[in-house]
């Protein structure tokens, strides 16, 4: 059985126990890590699925203690819901119950707090954000990062035990350069919008053109009691709200490891290559076509330290003919670092041959930001006569 096929497995096998009560025996402990630099080894076994109660519970055998994870009661929000979430698929907390009060005496009694009382540290486990003293952000505390959004109480704890979590839920090794770019972009992509939103942190300054009224807190917002219910319990909502924020943020880590991650080995690979392909370095190729490339190309250039930027990709296409793609300027933009000479474009098939000189043009979009060529040696050729072409004009082509 494949790799990806395990993890596959370990994926469903996790959001499959949201759905059963059957109570299980804790997995044995490890000591958990309090500090974002740090890596110690990780024990993969996982255990099956784990009670929830808002009522502090007593569960003690010769062998067993069940942990304690606390969170507040009443109205629940989606940076404690995803805290407790990502808490409960550590190995000592895989059974925790989840203690929501407000009450200090219960919480002190606590293995770990997250978004209550008050109090922010590490080496005793609370993870509080509330007080006024608190603004750390993700590079105050790990100044190697760049996210400077106000921590809640999930972006506090994924900081804490991100790479222990991805580590138990994908195999990986902390230290692994892999398990760091997941950890990395899981947080930029996931979890910092938590943060943002329940810190009221806007993404942009003025008013919205539209609302969004769908992302994850939202979403987890409305699982809450109306407020004109007969029943004002919020226990069945915050259920209800681990489920879904465990079974998006599981899904987001399987695309991310088995779709995202395989695509910058693929981009990561043909730059490191580039040379081959023509000794400017400013064309890449690649030989499969399909592959996602843009957002990998930029972070690559900056990871790799490029320093002539990439002008060219060049990938087959589904009939088996090259496509010339051109590199925008930046991720959010249609500009080109350089386009196709304005005279090819919108021009076709022979009369592009004819005119360009090069054998085999299929086109060139009128927009110049990708053409076509039957072969790879007549695709690479539009690229080296662009670029030779801008050398002599500089101004010509860019766009």
């Amino acid at each position: 059985m494949s790799r990806a096929r395990i993890v596959a497995l370990r994926f469903s096998k996790v959001l499959s126990s949201f759905a059963t009560s059957k109570p299980v025996s804790t997995s044995r402990q490890l000591h958990l890590r309090t500090s974002c630099c740090s890596s110690l080894p990780v024990d993969f076994t996982r255990a099956e699925p784990r009670y929830m109660s808002s009522q502090p519970k007593r569960v003690c055998t010769e062998n067993m203690t069940i942990k304690k994870i606390g969170t507040h009661n009443g109205t629940f929000h989606c940076d404690e819901v995803l805290a407790c979430f990502f808490l409960r698929q550590l190995p000592e907390y895989t059974n925790a119950e989840i203690v929501r009060t407000r009450d200090p005496a219960l919480l002190a009694e606590c293995d770990v707090v997250v978004d209550v009382g008050g109090e922010f540290n590490p080496k005793r486990h609370r993870y509080d954000h509330h007080q006024r003293s608190f603004a750390e952000s993700f590079n105050s505390l790990c100044p190697e990062k760049p996210w400077v959004t106000k921590l809640s109480s999930a972006g506090l704890v994924y900081l804490h035990f991100g790479r222990q979590l991805l580590a138990q839920l994908t195999q990986l090794k902390e230290g692994d350069r892999q398990l760091e770019v997941l950890y990395d972009k899981l947080y930029e992509n996931f979890v910092e919008e938590v943060d943002a939103v329940d810190n009221g942190i806007s993404q942009y300054e003025g008013e919205a053109r539209y609302a969004v009224s769908t992302t994850l807190s939202a979403r987890v917002s409305h699982l809450n009691p109306r407020w004109n219910s007969e029943s004002q319990d919020t226990e069945e909502g915050f259920r209800k709200a681990l489920k879904m924020v465990g079974e998006e943020f599981l899904d987001r880590l399987d695309f991310y490891k088995s779709s995202w991650l395989p695509a910058r080995v693929v981009v990561e690979e043909a730059v490191k290559q580039r040379h081959q392909v023509d000794p400017s370095g400013e064309v890449v190729l690649f030989s499969q076509g399909g592959c996602p490339w843009k957002e990998h190309l930029f972070a690559l250039e900056k990871e790799l330290q490029v320093e002539t930027p990439i002008k060219f990709v060049l990938y087959p296409d589904q009939n088996g003919q090259w496509r010339i793609q051109c590199v925008p300027a930046g991720l959010h933009t249609f500009q080109n670092r350089l386009s196709l000479p304005e005279e090819w474009r919108g021009v076709r098939d022979e009369a592009l041959s004819e005119l360009s000189g090069i054998k085999g043009c299929i086109f060139v979009h009128a927009g110049g930001f990708i053409g076509g060529n039957k072969t790879q040696e007549g695709a690479l050729e539009m690229a080296r006569r662009t670029l030779q072409a801008a050398a002599q004009s500089p101004k010509n082509g860019s766009s």
